[in-house]
């Protein structure tokens, strides 16, 4: 994909560049989700959660479906980080109100085997849905692709699930780091080929989710964390130049400067629990953000909704920056809090 004309005017486009534009463009994460009825229809449709993740029909009509309801500046495509271990080899089933289970990999026996399956053949049809979203998105759309960072993805594949702390993958790198090596280089491998396809199928730009990036303790971070991101962003830009990468590092508080510092993403995108009023001044002021809106202020809607959105909006002003929450949108999230969100955003005075 070349950068064109239509895709510099695209407003998510123009911040990922280092624009400043106001209002700040706005997109969530998991804005295709299970607070939107329209959804909740679409996946009893399907059957499960896998099914609509591999089935374009399904895929591209869930992604566009905030699109149509909202007009947020970004679609981001349906589908899920656990689909590259899928992808690999290693079985993954969605227990209805429990989360992804797979099988889990805790040895490099578990890691040959998973190099027995090409992976590109298996992800077809979220390269499919990307090429069906950028034909049917509006023009001035962003469509984003993503995956997860490998650390995140690793603590799925290591302990089968979901932990509170990650606990089995933290204790796997120490007790057997060449093992944890070896697992990291081949989601950093699959990562740039994954997102690769994922920009040549029609992504304007990628998110990287660091979901479990806190867990980490300062020895484990550069080589568990922020090493691989670096080899992910740098191998696909190594290939696709024009690429754009939104890095999130949920709880990485702490770590923001080691985050900023490394400079290998285009944006950094900031969990609820900073001050932005505090944090952007700290931060380079071409450096686009992204965030950060609590979303359960997004639930309890009102005054505390009100605030927490001229909050974000003050302490952006004068920057390249996209409205987003803090993380992804939570089920219960009323219908009617997200227009009043948008709307507040929109109205913004210039």
């Amino acid at each position: 994909m070349l950068l064109t004309e239509t895709t510099q005017s695209r407003a998510i486009m123009r911040v990922l560049d280092g624009e400043a534009v106001w209002p700040p463009p706005i997109w969530v994460m998991r804005q295709a989700g299970r607070y939107l009825p329209e959804y909740r229809a679409k996946r009893a449709e399907a059957g499960g959660f896998l099914d609509m993740c591999y089935n374009p029909d399904f895929a591209v009509e869930v992604t566009l479906q905030p699109i149509r309801r909202f007009g947020f500046d970004a679609a981001i495509m349906f589908s899920d980080i656990l689909v590259v271990p899928h992808a690999l080899g290693q079985n993954l089933w969605f227990a209805e109100g429990e989360g992804p289970r797979l099988d889990p990999v805790t040895t490099r026996a578990d890691l040959a085997k998973l190099r027995e399956r090409d992976p590109a053949e298996h992800l077809a049809p979220v390269f499919e849905t990307l090429r069906r979203l950028r034909r049917e998105l509006p023009a001035e759309t962003t469509l984003l692709g993503f995956c997860g960072a490998p650390w995140t993805v690793a603590s799925y594949m290591i302990a089968g699930k979901s932990t509170p702390d990650q606990a089995p993958a933290r204790i796997a790198a120490y007790r057997d780091p060449e093992f944890m090596a070896a697992l990291i280089d081949m989601l950093v491998e699959t990562s740039i080929d994954y997102l690769t396809a994922q920009v040549d199928a029609g992504a304007d730009a990628i998110q990287l989710f660091e979901s479990f990036g806190a867990a980490l303790s300062a020895p484990l971070l550069e080589p568990l964390s922020l090493t691989p991101m670096r080899r992910i962003v740098e191998g696909l830009k190594a290939r696709r130049p024009q690429a754009r990468v939104i890095v999130f590092l949920r709880g990485g508080g702490p770590n923001l400067a080691k985050l900023v510092e490394a400079g290998f993403s285009d944006a950094v995108a900031l969990d609820w629990s900073l001050d932005l009023a505090r944090v952007l001044p700290t931060l380079p002021p071409t450096l686009p953000t992204q965030g950060n809106l609590d979303p359960l202020a997004l639930v309890a809607g009102g005054k505390a909704l009100d605030e927490g959105v001229d909050a974000v909006l003050a302490a952006a002003r004068g920057r390249p920056h996209i409205f987003n929450l803090g993380h992804g949108i939570v089920p219960q999230t009323p219908v009617e809090h997200v227009a009043q969100m948008i709307a507040r955003v929109r109205a913004a005075q210039v």
